[in-house]
């Protein structure tokens, strides 16, 4: 705090300092008191023209107790610095301890800030287990009656503590797993109030957890899952004790509908009744179907242009497979390129469809260009029809009709009657061209 005065600088020189010589001091720097008169001013008052006096609502924050003041060097010596030297004289804009009534020396310290300091400093050296220890020394393990020790029960002393034993047996727990390490001795070493070396404070946190539910086997789980990520457990546990979060989460969130999304892909590989529920999630779900059958088409179709590329063949409409020419492979590669180059978030139903439609097209092209090829698509396309048209006709049986005046209607007398005459048609056509007519 700055404070005002009618001069650029203290007019009072410290009791242990000489004045400056050279020059008198001019009336702006007020006069000059010796040293014996400074000297001989009671502790408590302040020079007329140096700090103005404290206020009186101000009260000293560290007054010493009885026995401490006694050994407290008189008010009108100087300490001793440690340094041996003289302290620097404060400018005209710094209020000295001793302005706002501040007597104590700078070496003697209130007990109940020294203890402050102390337990602050073991636990910034030694973190959670500063706190471990007490619950360790205080806490009687499992198996130990009550009156074979002083310790009491996790409950009592949460009940002490004016907290939850939940929490307390967090430490507990915190601290067994470092003894069954060797990090810290084991409960039944150690008696109440007693002292030892506490490890750093940097590996508390891989022994301890501030969620209760770190220690199931759900818990377990993703405590390890977490650990793999490269993230702290407490956060991914946060996160699993409260799904409405996540779920709110998700659905504001485009970022983490993408996580959420690859997430579950990575479980599916591994969860084979995650794969049956959202399967049957999805062939409930209209949209999902359609979606699932829209993705089901472009991947079929990027595969069949993906085929001509890596394996230099492609599937004629008839079935058959013949190799890719250097265009029909030039141009597939072309549009592969390109998909490949889509993000992940793209559509790649307006490519895929592009890009096989182009290539059929050349397929076709190819084929109906090589008379030799042409013939045999021909006659590839004959044999598919003909064996769909063998599989139909003998799936049409009569053998399960009990009484064939129930089921009779004309139509069906026509239509076999028509299928006939074509057949019959085909068969005349076929004998026409065989070599031995």
């Amino acid at each position: 705090m700055s404070v005002a005065t009618a001069h650029s600088a203290s007019a009072v020189p410290p009791a242990d300092e000489t004045p400056a010589t050279g020059a008198a001091p001019t009336p702006d720097e007020g006069f000059w008191v010796e040293p014996g008169a400074a000297e001989e001013q009671t502790p408590g008052a302040a020079p007329a023209a140096g700090v103005p006096a404290q206020p009186s609502g101000e009260t000293d924050l560290a007054q010493p107790t009885t026995e401490e003041a006694l050994a407290q060097p008189p008010t009108d010596e100087v300490p001793a610095q440690s340094s041996g030297e003289v302290p620097a004289r404060p400018s005209g804009d710094e209020v000295p301890a001793q302005a706002h009534g501040d007597d104590t020396p700078a070496d003697v310290v209130d007990e109940q800030v020294a203890r402050d300091a102390r337990e602050f400093g073991v636990y910034a050296r030694t973190g959670g287990w500063a706190f471990a220890l007490k619950v360790a020394r205080s806490v009687r393990p499992g198996g130990e009656l009550a009156g074979e020790t002083p310790k009491v029960s996790a409950r009592h002393f949460a009940e002490l503590a004016g907290c939850s034993p939940e929490r307390v047996m967090r430490y507990y727990k915190a601290w067994d797993k470092a003894a069954d390490d060797g990090m810290v001795p084991h409960f039944e070493a150690l008696a109440p109030g007693e002292e030892i070396d506490l490890p750093d404070s940097d590996v508390w946190l891989s022994y301890y957890s501030s969620r209760s539910s770190a220690t199931s086997d759900r818990g377990t789980a993703i405590t390890a899952a977490a650990e793999a990520e490269g993230i702290r457990p407490t956060k991914a546990l946060e996160v699993a004790e409260n799904p409405t979060a996540l779920r709110a989460a998700i659905l504001a969130d485009p970022s983490t509908a993408q996580a959420a999304r690859a997430a579950l892909l990575d479980r599916l590989k591994e969860d084979p009744s995650l794969q049956t529920e959202l399967a049957r999630d999805i062939a409930r779900t209209d949209e999902l179907k359609k979606a699932v059958a829209n993705e089901t088409q472009a991947a079929s179709r990027i595969g069949y242009v993906r085929q001509i590329v890596e394996n230099g063949q492609v599937k004629t409409p008839a079935g058959q497979v013949i190799d890719a020419t250097a265009e029909l492979r030039a141009e597939a590669e072309r549009h592969l390129s390109l998909i490949d180059e889509l993000d992940d978030d793209e559509d790649t139903g307006e490519w895929a469809t592009e890009a096989y439609d182009t290539v059929k097209e050349l397929v076709v092209q190819t084929v109906e260009s090589d008379p030799e090829l042409r013939v045999q698509e021909r006659r590839t396309k004959f044999y598919s029809s003909l064996q769909k048209a063998t599989k139909v006709f003998e799936e049409l049986t009569l053998d399960d009709a009990v009484d064939l005046d129930a089921i009779y209607e004309e139509d069906m007398l026509e239509r076999l009657e028509e299928l006939q005459q074509a057949l019959s048609t085909c068969i005349a056509a076929l004998r026409k061209a065989s070599p031995g007519e």
